[in-house]
Order: C-alpha cells, then structure tokens, then sequence
C-alpha cells in the first residue's frame, strides 16, 4: 500500500501555499477588514457573502454553514479529494517533492484517481497539441483559419487534433503508465473488440478546464463528411467531468468576470475564442448542455452579487434560441446580478459576427441592450393577437405565470407592472394581483413555502395624508430576494425604521403604522413589518415594550423571522442621535422612496404603452403623477410634517 506522507512535507505544503491564492481560483474576495478577505460561501447557497479567509492564519470559516479549516481541508472538500490526493496537489502547485514513510517515494499508481485523472487528460492535451501540427490535421487547421483563428490562437486556448486511428491516444497514454481502467475511466478511451480505442477519433479538440484551471474533459468538433457521429462529442460523464458543473473558458475568464463584474455567456467553444479575442475576455459557454443551477453558482461566486454586476446572454434568434432565453430567464432571479441578452445583427453568433464585422462588431453585441426578463415577455406575448380582448387574456395568463417565478417578490411585482404595459392591459394592479395569485397557488400546491410573491397595491399617499391606515397586503412568510445590502440607502433607512418601531416605538408612532408592507423594498424587513402589524402595532409598544416584542416574535412564521426580529431589537442605530428628528428623518426617506417608486411605474407604464392609452386613461394616469409629485415636494420641504 502507499506510505504515509512525511509530517514535515505535509507542514511545508500548508506554509508554502497561501490560503487566499488558492481559494481565489474558486471565488472571488474581497477585503473583510482585519486583514481577512470574504466571499461567498462555495459550500452552501447564500446571498451575502459570509464566508472568511485569514491569509495570516491559513484558515477558513463560513458564518453561514459552519465549515472551517486550513488550505488542504478547503480543497478536500470543494474537490471531494482524499487528504493525500490534496497534499500531492498543493505539493505539485508549490514544486515541493514529497517523502512517503513505510515505503519511500510513492509510485505513480499508487496516487489517488482523480490526481491520475487529471494527469491522463493534461498529456493527452499535450499531445493532442503536437498532433495539430500534423500533416493529417490540415484539415482541423483549415477549419480554424475559415473561422478567423490562426496558430497564436490555437495555441492561446491549447486547440489540439485527435488522429484519425483507433489507437493512437490511447497507446500514447499506457506509454505514459497510465493503465487500461485509468483510460476507461477517464473518458479517453473506450472499451473495442480488442480492448481499448481512442474515444476521439479525426476531429478538432478543445481541453475543457474547472475553475481551478486543470483539464477534466475534452469537447470534440467533427470534421469529416464520413464521420457518422455528432457534431460536438464531449467527454462522458466522469469522476472529474460532469457538464453540468463545467464552463467551457471560465479558467481564462475568471478574472477577468471577477474583476469586472461581468459575464458574457455564448454558446460554443468558437464563440468564446472569437469573444476572448476581440476583447470580451470574460466570455464563458457551457459544454453540451443547458445553462443550470450549478453554472449560476459558479458565475455567483465569482461575481460576488453585486449590485452592478451583470450576466449577458447571447442566443440566436431563432426557436431554440429564443427557448433557451425562456429556460434563463426561469434562473434569472438566482442571480443578484442584472440578466441581458443579445442577439446580433442577422442573427449571427459572435464567430461569424467577427468574421463579417471584426472584432468591434463583437464587442459592441455584449454591450447590454435588452433586459432579460423584457426579451423572454416579448416572446411570449408576442405569440397573440393583442387586438383582441381573448388575445391579452391568453397572453396573460401564460406570461404571468413565468412572472409568478420569481421568488423576490419586489422584482416580481416590477416586471408584473411591466407585463401589464406589454399586453396592453391598462391597470397594473389587475397583472400584479393576478401574478401574485398564481405564485400563492404554486406554493400552496407544494413550493417551498418561501414567499414567492407579493401582491397588494402599489403605495397610495392620498390614502395616508389624513391619517387612515393603508390596506395590509400580504408579506412574504420568510425572508426571501436578494440580499441585504447595507450600503444601500433603502435598505439601510429601512432597517434603521424597523429598530425605531421595535426598539422606541414612542418616536415613530402613529405615522409608522399607517405605512405599507410593500413600503420595505427588502423582502426580509417587509416580513417583519408584517409582523409588527399581526402584533398590533408600534403603538402597542407604547405601553408594555417587552410583552409588545413578544407579541412581535410570535407573529414571525419561521425561526429565520424570528430571528431577525430579535437582532433588529438589540441591534444599535446607526445615528448618534436618537430623537424626533432622527425618526422622522427614516419615515420621511422610506415613504418618498415609495413616492418616487410609484411615479416612476406610472410613468413607465405611459411611455410603454404610448398612443394605446384612452384619453379619459391618460388624463387619469396623468393627474395621478400631479399629485405624487406634489405630495413628494411636500416630504422634500416640509418633512415629517407632510406626513
């Protein structure tokens, strides 16, 4: 069996590799203060970055789910490797050559498999390389120059050619001391009459790497007429290939996605080369398969859900172009980041937009044009006859119920709004009451209970201005959306006013109980303030202040609830002051924040609709902005006082 590897090798793999190096190849960090760096967690889903590393101390941890350790536990478990398999890695990155005990150096079948793996498929990129050179590959050659690639971008993005002979690989690699069930196993080769053939046979080979930036399989592209098989071969599912969780680029690209928030998402292996070499150096594509829950995961930690981050999609025009941006659109709200897509001129992908235009033309497609969402609406919609009252219902009915999917519920209630301007349906509570409807019925029929939708009016000042309590809506039953973001001024003001009526309800009372659910653009502190409400009130807080913040954490649906209930009320506020002042500050920002929301839905719903709007309509919608607006300049000059 193979001897243990020697304690002080071990030491010298863990001193010698710096933890922050290595997590970076798999997730983008950022400064945490206190010399640590943070990022979102690999190990378990989560929309705020809790995960820490402290360079200094080697270490790890996630706030969120617990897990911790040095650089060699962080590699055994995002790469499922046993403790040796890790320690030979880390030791190979470092150029540390490692003493085994009870038995001397460890022979190279005796190292774990996926460190064979990985080695059978970097030689057989190298030699896939070398046979590009070959006579024979002329014709792999011709199609790369027909396609605007010439040798420095073969060799930027290691293009090899596979011989056209049965065994050619495969005999290559037992010359490397790699055995017949390694080759199997690997995908490179696969079982004959005779025993092992080359998986690949006569055709253009692209390597295809993991974040961490080693080869786990190969996409093969035909070249010959006679070659019966499918265009595109990819490597079967393996130990160390599985498509579902692998984007063609992303070790060149990751960087580059990290550093600019940005991701360009394309659909083939020529795609991202005529992209990366045009400049768009942070195109990505996924391996013969469709764009799914797990690449998001890695396109999230690497862009860190910013606020300005963004995903572009480039799709054909075509139907299966166009069913591929509904199949996005369903994933759109995984994503924090803003969701686009582009289709070129004459539908063209960005290879032979290159070809045709050059590389401006490239450059200029992945320049964001159209919302995601607004482009997956338009297909649907745009499958009715909007002139007829039966046309809008159908094309309601179908549309809403995409919308329906969205799990943040301010994000489903905007593109509900925008739905209604699409179909040519004048009152947008009507779509937003509808969309909500159909989300409730989805959970109620088995969904995760989450608070996929929100419905309820938008905010009505004139509703509020005499002093009459505005009609609840229903919160979501637990936090749900994007994440809080601090740094933003609505969530901030937000959560400060959700303390004020928890902490000293005497300052925000009775103005705080007239506001809306859907005045909290944050999903988690509109749950809450849900239940102030189910609680009876701030003004309950008035008298008893400890059995009113019982009566709060009773009215949470979930421990989650409860728990942000009982942070918010220990919390301290951000202000140094805290008076009369202070607290009509916080109500004046949420309620002219809710303002402002509205006029611009109303106007936005006009500009979308133009001349499609009765006059009697218009003059309505018009006079309804008037007073918005006038009631917004009250806030402005007089304060709470305009409350």
């Amino acid at each position: 069996m193979a001897g243990r590897i020697n304690d002080d090798d071990v030491k010298a793999v863990r001193d010698a590799v710096p933890i922050d190096s290595v997590v970076s190849e798999y997730l983008q960090l950022r400064n945490a203060g206190g010399g640590n760096l943070k990022g979102l967690c690999p190990f378990h889903d989560e929309k705020s970055p809790s995960f820490q590393v402290s360079p200094g101390k080697g270490l790890f941890h996630c706030f969120g789910c617990q897990e911790g350790g040095d650089t060699i536990a962080f590699v055994m478990k995002i790469d499922h490797l046993s403790f040796s398999e890790t320690v030979e890695r880390l030791a190979a990155k470092a150029g540390i050559t490692l003493r085994y005990e009870e038995g001397g150096y460890n022979p190279s079948h005796q190292r774990g498999e996926r460190i064979r793996l990985i080695e059978a498929h970097q030689a057989a990129a190298e030699f896939y390389v070398h046979q590009l050179e070959s006579p024979e590959a002329e014709i792999g050659r011709k199609f790369l120059a027909e396609r605007g690639f010439d040798q420095d971008a073969a060799t930027h993005f290691r293009v090899g050619y596979s011989p056209a002979g049965w065994d050619h690989l495969t005999r290559y690699l037992r010359g490397k001391g790699f055995s017949d069930k390694e080759l199997i196993t690997s995908g490179l080769s696969q079982d004959g009459r005779r025993g092992p053939i080359d998986r690949f046979r006569g055709r253009l080979m692209w390597p295809i790497s993991d974040t961490a930036g080693e080869i786990v399989g190969f996409g093969a592209r035909k070249l010959r007429d006679d070659d019966n098989g499918p265009k595109y071969l990819n490597t079967p599912e393996t130990p160390v290939y599985k498509k579902s969780q692998v984007l063609y680029g992303i070790d060149l690209a990751k960087k580059d996605i990290a550093k600019a928030s940005r991701a360009v998402v394309v659909e083939g292996y020529t795609d991202v080369m005529a992209c990366h070499l045009a400049g768009v150096t942070t195109a990505i594509a996924t391996c013969g398969t469709a764009f799914g829950n797990d690449h998001i995961k890695i396109l999230r930690r690497l862009l860190m859900d910013n606020g300005s981050a963004r995903v572009i999609f480039t799709f054909d025009g075509d139907s299966a172009g166009q069913k591929a941006a509904l199949r996005a659109f369903e994933d759109d709200q995984k994503f924090a980041a803003e969701t686009y897509i582009a289709i070129a001129p004459d539908n063209m992908d960005p290879c032979d937009l290159r070809l045709a235009k050059g590389d401006d033309a490239v450059r200029d497609l992945v320049e964001p044009r159209t919302p995601l969402f607004e482009f997956a609406l338009r297909q649907i919609v745009g499958r009715y006859d909007l002139e007829t009252p039966a046309g809008r219902a159908a094309a309601l009915d179908e549309a809403a119920a995409v919308v329906a999917k969205i799990k943040t519920s301010s994000v489903q209630r905007e593109v509900a709004v925008q739905l209604a301007g699409l179909v040519g349906i004048l009152d947008q509570e009507f779509v937003v009451h509808r969309v909500a409807q159909l989300a409730r019925w989805a959970r109620d029929k088995g969904g995760d209970g989450r608070g996929e939708g929100r419905g309820g009016r938008a905010p009505d000042p004139q509703d509020r201005r005499g002093g009459a309590s505005h009609q609840a809506v229903q919160a979501p039953t637990a936090p749900s959306g994007p994440a809080l973001n601090l740094r933003s001024p609505a969530h901030r003001t937000e959560r400060e006013l959700l303390k004020l009526a928890l902490q000293k309800p005497a300052l925000v009372s009775p103005a705080f109980d007239a506001y809306g659910v859907d005045e909290f653009t944050a999903p988690p502190y509109a749950a809450v303030r849900q239940c102030i409400e189910e609680a009876g009130g701030a003004e309950r807080g008035l008298g008893d202040n400890r059995e009113y913040l019982v009566a709060v954490m009773d009215a949470a649906p979930n421990n989650t609830v409860r728990s942000l209930v009982t942070e918010l009320a220990v919390e301290v506020f951000i202000g140094k002051t805290i008076d009369e002042t202070y607290a009509g500050m916080q109500l004046v920002h949420v309620r002219l924040r809710a303002v402002d929301r509205r006029i611009n839905d109303v106007q936005g719903s006009l500009a979308r609709l133009g001349s499609n709007v009765a006059p009697e309509d218009l003059a309505a919608a018009q006079n309804e902005v008037w007073v918005l607006q006038q009631y917004a300049q009250s806030l402005r000059a007089k304060g709470a006082d305009a409350l």
